[in-house]
């Protein structure tokens, strides 16, 4: 560390696919000022094509998902030199100012219960949040502070030793929901979430449904965290709550048949090690605002 200036390593991932906006992207990181950064670039399967001076690159030889792609970040830059916080980015988002990292860790500082700080993430054109970007129950109210037991995964700062000790995202998630599992694992560690909703990054309002496999995957990975992480007494009744949600609200016929492949996928398991969260954790996520079962 260089004087007070907090320590951040920086994990972005790439498909090449984007660019324009990788490029401001990771612009936009490189101006903050403030702190020390150190970044990685990890190519999902390619070589990552824009990769400025002083930055280092990961190329994986194939697609690992999301999340096992995070992990691979956050352990290049792991270490005896590694930094106090872990920054995950998505690759078309931007600091829209160069104190952006600074004040994340000055929330940190103000809030050191919290294993992760969550910005607001608001489209650079029009401004709005998204529902599926506030990571809450009540979603209404995007510039509302406070306690969350969830996060949007794709641009958040996680203090370094509670993701170790957490143990990083769910590799084998691939995509969707990955954030939900890592949550609960800080949670029950003793640690919370806090959503800092006066910072904000800037990121495109895209629809998750764009992907081919959104459907099955966000069915089965449901299903894996209810298994991974949940008391045997409550399995039940989470999945039979998201189950309810997903009904109503996946309207196309085509697209329920797809959801139900995955939620059978997910029940045939494949989830990985279980480790259910407490009893006190189920009680300190409820008294929160979000009991672990919606």
């Amino acid at each position: 560390m260089t004087g007070s200036k907090a320590t951040i390593d920086v994990v972005v991932l790439t498909m090449n696919d984007r660019p324009a906006a990788f490029p401001q992207a990771v612009a936009s990181l490189l101006a903050q000022q403030d702190v020390d950064l150190r970044v990685v670039i990890v190519g999902n399967g390619v070589e990552p094509d824009h990769v400025p001076p002083g930055v280092r690159a990961v190329t994986l030889p194939a697609n690992v998902g999301i999340p096992e792609g995070r992990n691979v970040g956050a352990d290049t830059l792991a270490g005896p030199h590694s930094g106090e916080f872990v920054f995950f980015f998505d690759n078309d988002a931007v600091l829209p100012a160069p104190d952006t990292l600074a004040r994340l860790v000055a929330e940190a500082r103000r809030h050191p219960e919290a294993a992760y700080i969550q910005p607001r993430i608001a489209d650079p054109d029009t401004g709005a949040t998204l529902r599926r970007w506030v990571p809450r129950l009540r979603a209404d109210r995007a510039t509302r502070p406070g306690t969350v037991t969830v996060m949007a995964e794709g641009v958040v700062l996680i203090r370094r030793a509670d993701y170790e000790k957490a143990g990083g995202w769910p590799g084998d998630f691939f995509l969707f929901h990955e954030g939900i599992d890592l949550s609960w694992r800080l949670w029950d560690l003793g640690r919370t979430g806090w959503y800092a909703p006066g910072i904000v990054i800037h990121h495109p309002a895209t629809n998750p449904a764009r992907h081919a496999a959104f459907h099955r995957l966000v069915a089965r990975n449901r299903v894996w965290i209810a298994y991974r992480r949940l008391p045997a007494l409550l399995i039940p009744i989470y999945l039979a709550v998201w189950t309810l949600l997903s009904v109503i609200r996946i309207r196309s016929r085509a697209n329920l048949a797809i959801w139900a492949r995955g939620l059978r996928e997910g029940l045939q398991g494949g989830h990985g090690k279980r480790r259910p969260m407490s009893w006190g954790t189920v009680l300190r996520l409820t008294l929160a605002g979000r009991p672990p079962i919606v």
